[in-house]
């Protein structure tokens, strides 16, 4: 049996980003299309890795992107990213609008170091003003590579499918030691308190251990947060002198 699918209207820009994110994992295609997905990933991860590299030790923030100034879960990454430039780290988001933004944002206006890591979408993203340097990718998972990368800490604050995916796969890469148990703070008690919750069940039905559970802060307090990551940095690293620059990984 063969499968046939109609190729999307290629006349509009968004069906473009959608198909060059999708014909990868519609199944097999020709060798030379393979080829070219292959090469795009590693020019995309070498361009991060050399946009990155030198931007010092990250926080990384993720969120929706929908809420706006007003809100109080904007206010909320705004402080965020603030305590973290009081720490002395650079903030990194996804770059877009939204709770990236106010992290961005805060750490920018505190005159802390503030980047991204954006991806092209037909909707729901565009390039905040609160950075100091970004890079753009094509792929998800390039993005989430860049995002965890240079992290030693993870802040998740309120949002939808997508931070969802960031928080649990990185809870993943942590849980199974691909990952070193960096702190990860969920900011919004009672956004998530069905997470919280579900943790428990898990814990209750042994899918996870009840180790497991350490593995996330859950607070409402920004200082608690910053508390929490400062105590770990300080218990598991110590500051050394900035690596020479490399022509092939800094500009």
């Amino acid at each position: 049996m063969t499968l046939i699918q109609e190729p999307l209207n290629s006349n509009t820009k968004a069906s473009k980003i959608i198909d060059q994110n999708t014909s990868f994992l519609d199944g097999p295609n020709g060798r030379g299309r393979e080829f070219s997905m292959i090469f795009n990933t590693g020019r995309q991860l070498l361009r991060g890795f050399r946009k990155l590299h030198f931007v010092g030790p990250c926080i990384s923030v993720f969120g929706s992107a929908r809420f706006t100034e007003e809100h109080p879960y904007y206010a909320l990454a705004r402080n965020c990213g603030k305590g973290i430039a009081d720490l002395g780290f650079t903030t990194m988001t996804g770059g877009g609008p939204g709770i990236m933004e106010a992290a961005n944002r805060g750490a920018f206006e505190a005159g802390g170091r503030s980047v991204g890591c954006t991806i092209k979408l037909p909707k729901e993203q565009y390039t905040n003003p609160y950075m100091h340097d970004y890079v753009r990718v094509e792929y998800f998972f390039v993005r989430k590579v860049l995002l965890v990368k240079y992290s030693y800490a993870f802040i998740v604050c309120p949002g939808g499918f997508g931070t969802l995916d960031e928080l649990f796969e990185t809870l993943t890469l942590i849980q199974t030691g691909v990952l070193n148990n960096f702190p990860i703070v969920i900011l919004g008690r009672h956004y998530f308190e069905d997470i919280q919750e579900f943790v428990a069940k898990m814990i209750r039905e042994k899918t996870i251990s009840t180790n497991d559970q350490q593995l996330i802060l859950f607070t409402d307090d920004v200082d608690e947060a910053m508390n929490h990551i400062s105590k770990y940095i300080s218990n598991n690293y110590k500051i050394k002198s900035k690596p020479k620059r490399w022509w092939l990984l800094g500009e």
